[in-house]
């Protein structure tokens, strides 16, 4: 399950329990949305409560990033779980964003919204 809020550029995700891709195609509907009127994004992912997710997920995450690969200006990922870490690293191969890994969701949402 997923919890998704969006104001300006920023769109924030948290997800909560399993990451299906139901839930990720939802993700895109709002970045997607959010580009359209906006321009880039800004990407607050909060990973601490999820469990598991899905290889379909994973696959769409690449194929999606990879799509949008100039689309996203900063991605935050809160989490505090190692796996998670290093995923979040192998993604900088599909984005051009600035990209950074935070185990607080208060300091990833000011470095977001910095200038």
């Amino acid at each position: 399950m997923i919890s998704i809020t969006t104001q300006g550029n920023l769109v924030s995700v948290s997800v909560l329990g399993e990451f299906t891709l139901a839930d990720y195609r939802e993700f895109e509907e709002h970045v997607l949305y959010t580009l359209q009127f906006q321009g880039g994004v800004n990407l607050l992912m909060d990973l601490r409560d999820m469990v598991s997710y899905t290889l379909d997920v994973a696959w769409e995450e690449i194929r999606f990033a990879r799509a949008h690969r100039y689309d996203f200006r900063k991605i935050a990922v809160v989490t505090t779980d190692q796996w998670l870490v290093w995923i979040a690293w192998l993604n900088r191969l599909f984005v051009e964003a600035e990209l950074r890994v935070f185990d607080d969701p208060g300091t990833a949402l000011e470095w977001l919204q910095e200038p």
